[in-house]
């Protein structure tokens, strides 16, 4: 279950850079990820690489989302088996 549940957790957080959290002041970046923002895009200077990745806010999506898709596991395992022990 927790193999699942780390894989999940990173599923997701790489899907959430795909949603843009860029505060609504911040003129010249783009911010990617979801609660926290973990890539950021550069506008004012594109001729340099612009994509930035922020390797704490990664982790920290990570285990965000890790924990939630364990929370959510265990309570399907449980009822489940409450399921089964009814038939």
């Amino acid at each position: 279950m927790y193999a699942s549940a780390v894989i999940g957790g990173i599923a997701i957080t790489l899907l959430s850079g795909l949603i843009q959290n860029t505060p609504t002041m911040l003129v010249g970046a783009a911010w990617y990820g979801y609660p926290m923002a973990w890539l950021i895009r550069m506008i004012v200077a594109p001729q340099y690489f612009p994509w930035i990745l922020e390797p704490p806010q990664l982790i920290v999506d990570i285990i965000f989302w890790t924990v939630i898709v364990a929370v959510v596991l265990s309570v399907y395992t449980k009822i489940r088996k409450k399921s089964d022990k009814l038939r």
